[in-house]
This record gives structure tokens, C-alpha cells and sequence, in this order.
């Protein structure tokens, strides 16, 4: 199985998951709006191989996932919560690791991927500091990804129109 955060519109999932049918997709979103926008898209194509559950990732992840669960945990372009007082809002937190890292299978991926310069600092610190469980690693494009894209979701999309850079790691647990 593998875990998509922050799905959005659900892009990533609807272009993947056909080109991977052996693999089962759990796609986490928290707004209403878009989680039926994604779940209508999924409905539509009749993907077999991919579910949508509105909830915060970071409890669902938490309070109802297994152990060893996911073989890779993507988080393309979540919310920066750019002011000092909402980093707290974050999904990555050293907490946060430390339950992203017991759901992973071994040798599983957390891919991570913004276009916030900040954040993008963040992401490092954070992967330095739990060094001890996770292997930094170049991401890898998925399959699903356009000419020129990183992963080909909307907000990637937007962002490259805008001209913006995009910053990605795989943290591989050890």
C-alpha cells in the first residue's frame, strides 16, 4: 500500500494508480471540497486500486495505521504554514517522523516535495535530526509524472507556470 497526504484533487492517485494496478492507494485529505472532487474523479475512472478518506493525516496516521503498513508515504506540496505561530500546523514534526517512520514498511519511502524555499529547510532539519531512521535519497519521478514534471500534481502545475522552484528528497527508512 501506498499513502498519498494532502491529495488535493486527487492527480496524483487518478494518473498512478492505473499504471500500477498490484499496488493498493490510500489517498488523505482534509477538505471536504476537494476530497468529493477527488473521490468523483476516482468514481469516474473506476480505479479498483484506489481509496479516498477525508480525515487530518496526522491523526489517521497516529490513532488508526498499522505498523509496517505503507511501503511509501508521499506529501507533495502540502500547506507551508509560512508564519512562526502555525508551524506547529505542519505535518512534519519530529512526532510526526517518528509515526511516519513506525507505519513504513522497511526500507519503505517517505517522498517529500514543495515549493517553499522555508518549508524546504524544514524538511531538512528534520531529516537531519532523525538521521538515525531514515536514509536521504534524490527522489525518483513516478511513472504517472508529465515531460519536465517532478510528480505532475495541480499545484505543481500552477507553481512551474508561475516559474517557481521545486525542492524533493526520499527519506528511506532504515
Amino acid at each position: 500500500m501506498e499513502i498519498e497526504i494532502g491529495s488535493g484533487k486527487g492527480t496524483f492517485l487518478v494518473q498512478q494508480a492505473p499504471l500500477r494496478p498490484q499496488v493498493n492507494y490510500l489517498g488523505i485529505e482534509r477538505s471536504l471540497a476537494y476530497y468529493r472532487y477527488a473521490a468523483n474523479r476516482m468514481r469516474r475512472r473506476r480505479l479498483s486500486n484506489v481509496m479516498i478518506l477525508r480525515a487530518d493525516a496526522a491523526q489517521f496516521i497516529r490513532f488508526w495505521c498499522a505498523d509496517d503498513v505503507a511501503s511509501v508515504i508521499h506529501l507533495y506540496f502540502s500547506d507551508p504554514w509560512p508564519k512562526k505561530r502555525h508551524h506547529k500546523r505542519r505535518l512534519i514534526q519530529d512526532s510526526s517522523l517518528r509515526e511516519l517512520h513506525r507505519v513504513l514498511q522497511s526500507r519503505g519511502e517517505l517522498r517529500l516535495v514543495t515549493d517553499h524555499e522555508e518549508l524546504w529547510r524544514w524538511y531538512e532539519g528534520h531529516a537531519q535530526r532523525h538521521a538515525q531512521w531514515f536514509d536521504r535519497r534524490p527522489f525518483e519521478r513516478p511513472e504517472s509524472a508529465g515531460a519536465g514534471e517532478i510528480v505532475g500534481t495541480n499545484f505543481e502545475r500552477k507553481y512551474r507556470r508561475e516559474a517557481r522552484p521545486f525542492y524533493a528528497m526520499t527519506l528511506q527508512k532504515k
